[in-house]
């Protein structure tokens, strides 16, 4: 009997907290609305699966949890927190951004170059968002990886509170890809709000076309750039480039490939799994609990939100602000492709705009700066890394 009572003691039923059902609620949610709603199901669904594996309670000392690198006395990881080291250590943004840039085509940027102001302008949210936070009580650090999420850049507010702010990473890493999902929902009504009929009808004439050797130059002087205003954002931005350059080039297509699709899928479960498995109900440092499911981590989901929304709303103002200067005026719906959830931001202004005018094409000019808001979240962590670091 006491050998049956001590088998019972260690299984997850004896060991579960209530704060454990409701993250994995919270999971099981996360993977209905990557496979019901298809909202970002490369994302939501590995993460949702990983804060559900991450929220099995089991006995201290068993090596099986993203934090246990120590047991019965020896260095011992579990395996689960070799796979999250790739996420406390940066590794895995620069080389999604490596894959990204592979992707990516910028010709939409480059034949329009003003559309940067519009992705520098919506980066905006990530400023007022970092003063937010200050104000909240978050220290500099925390209030710098909080604001990035403004950004919606998944793996640059990874990749920022990874080296800032370790200990928020997890409610930092979900609420950024979880805004990025929700972009469908959160972006239109702002864009009701800040335009009218008229404005959301505008047609925007077909741009240049864009030669071979602009195309290979573009990734090598965002880089010199942006690395020269922005040094520390040079892990991501040099990536990014690199990834572009392989693509561009047309000498390397076996690698831009493998980059762009076998290694960027391999980094995305990875990254993602780790984060929903880092996502603990309650974990007690010091006395403390760093937990997820604490009055912090809702703040920041509640300032995430709030940045999203900043940046939208900045993104659209300034397309509107440049229309009193252009004589080809631009449709203001771009602005609000401004921030960087790459490209579901630039489809749902093409979808909305497509309600007033089915005819109207709006993609391939939101995507403008919609790869500039990613250039542009960079430079923002960059300028952050440099300051706190």
């Amino acid at each position: 009997m006491d050998l049956i009572i001590q088998i019972l003691s260690t299984t997850g039923f004896a060991n579960m907290a209530w704060g454990n059902l409701v993250m994995i609620i919270v999971g099981a949610g996360a993977i209905y609305l990557a496979i019901a709603k298809n909202y970002e199901p490369l994302l939501l669904l590995p993460i949702g699966f990983g804060v559900i594996v991450g929220n099995i309670p089991y006995m201290p000392g068993l090596p099986l949890g993203v934090y246990d690198t120590v047991a019965n006395g020896a260095s011992q990881n579990s395996v689960f927190s070799i796979f999250y080291y790739g996420v406390t250590s940066g590794i895995f943004p620069p080389l999604i951004f490596l894959g990204i840039g592979a992707l990516t085509d910028f010709s939409s940027l480059i034949s329009n170059p003003k559309s940067v102001l519009l992705g520098a302008a919506a980066q905006t949210g990530i400023f007022i968002t970092f003063l937010g936070a200050l104000m909240l009580g978050f220290t500099d650090v925390q209030a710098a990886s909080i604001g990035i999420i403004g950004g919606a850049d998944g793996p640059t507010s990874i990749f920022l509170a990874s080296n800032l702010a370790p200990e928020l990473l997890g409610p930092i890493a979900i609420a950024a890809y979880s805004y990025m999902a929700l972009v469908p929902l959160i972006q239109p009504p702002i864009m009701k709000l800040l335009t009218t009929v008229e404005e959301r009808k505008i047609r925007m004439k077909s741009p240049r076309k864009v030669s071979r050797l602009e195309k290979i130059l573009f990734p090598i002087i965002v880089v010199l750039v942006a690395a020269l205003i922005a040094p520390g954002s040079l892990s991501l931005v040099g990536m990014l480039g690199l990834g572009n350059l392989l693509k561009e080039s047309g000498v390397t297509k076996r690698l831009a490939n493998t980059a762009g699709n076998a290694l960027l899928d391999i980094c995305t479960i990875l990254l993602s799994f780790s984060v929903g498995a880092s996502t603990q109900a309650s974990r007690i440092v010091d006395g403390v609990n760093v937990g997820f499911l604490t009055p912090k981590s809702l703040g920041i989901f509640a300032l995430g939100l709030f940045s999203f929304i900043v940046a939208t709303f900045f993104g659209l103002l300034f397309a509107k602000f440049m229309n009193l200067f252009l004589k080809e005026k631009i449709n203001p719906l771009i602005g609000a492709a401004g921030v960087s959830a790459v490209p579901d931001s630039a489809r749902v202004v093409q979808h909305f705009a497509q309600k007033y005018d089915n005819d109207n094409h709006l993609l391939f000019h939101a995507m403008a700066p919609n790869v500039s808001g990613v250039i542009g979240s960079a430079i923002a962590a960059g300028v952050f890394l440099a300051i706190f670091n």
